[in-house]
């Protein structure tokens, strides 16, 4: 287990990190013996500190739902990040040149909740009772860790991941808002095109074979702390197509067919 010195250390330099738009190596490195429960104890002592600055958490974020993603982390459950209110983008807005490192897009489902959930037996309806509607949505990832060190040939980890808030780094939502219960969210997908070039397709089966899983699972991590997804919060289920690099000048557009489109410009 990682002190709590090395714990305020490695979250100063992941929030140094993003402030000055910059990486870090890999923390790995650093701490090998590390376990999810310390790569989730930086994650908290970085969001503390974000909060601190005068950042407001809005949701949260799912990540490594697919079999491919948890395989190339050594992982086999997802993990999750939180979400601040300077993350959200207007549909069809513009993302500064500055903004961000190294940023690539997702497409998801965001569940918009209505209550709150919590416990530890929590089951898919019981996610779509609690949420007043979900709404086509991409996130934008971006590293303040390397991916590969460069001297080592190692690539992140887990608790690289975990620890940099889940690799979270944006949000916009869009299209057209549906009722949860009236929707088939394992067949409501995206065609997702950069500069008019489609890059990535998918359908929500790909998040656990049902998105709201995703939702279950973060409840019941919640559950263990003592926390819950509150009403109001925003939450990102996980995403159903592989991220998709986005470099300056390039649009990214996803069609949600019946539920509307949701993009960006990235200047």
């Amino acid at each position: 287990m990682m002190t709590e010195m090395e714990v305020e250390d490695a979250a100063w330099r992941l929030f140094e990190a993003e402030r000055g738009r910059r990486q870090i190596k890999l923390l790995s490195l650093d701490f090998p013996q590390a376990t999810m429960d310390d790569a989730y104890r930086v994650q908290a002592a970085l969001v503390k500190r974000k909060a601190a600055s005068g950042l407001t958490i809005k949701g949260w974020k799912i990540g490594l739902t697919s079999k491919a993603m948890q395989s190339a982390l050594s992982i086999d459950i997802p993990d999750s990040g939180i979400l601040f209110d300077d993350m959200f983008f207007e549909n069809g807005g513009t993302v500064p040149a500055d903004r961000f490192i190294q940023p690539r897009i997702e497409a998801e489902i965001a569940f918009i909740m209505k209550a709150p959930l919590a416990g530890s037996d929590i089951s898919i309806d019981e996610v779509l009772d609690a949420t007043d509607h979900i709404t086509p949505a991409l996130e934008i990832l971006d590293t303040r860790i390397e991916r590969l060190n460069k001297e080592t040939g190692k690539i992140r980890t887990f608790f690289d991941t975990i620890s940099d808030n889940a690799a979270n780094a944006g949000i916009v939502v869009g299209g057209r808002a549906a009722i949860p219960h009236g929707a088939d969210l394992r067949w409501v997908g995206a065609i997702v095109s950069r500069n008019g070039d489609v890059e990535e397709t998918g359908l929500g089966a790909g998040v656990l074979d049902h998105p709201a899983k995703g939702i279950v699972w973060l409840a019941k991590r919640l559950n263990q702390y003592g926390m819950r997804i509150e009403a109001g919060q925003i939450v990102l289920s996980g995403s159903f197509i592989r991220p998709v690099e986005c470099r300056h000048g390039d649009t990214i557009h996803a069609d949600f067919g019946p539920y509307g489109s949701v993009g960006l410009f990235f200047d």
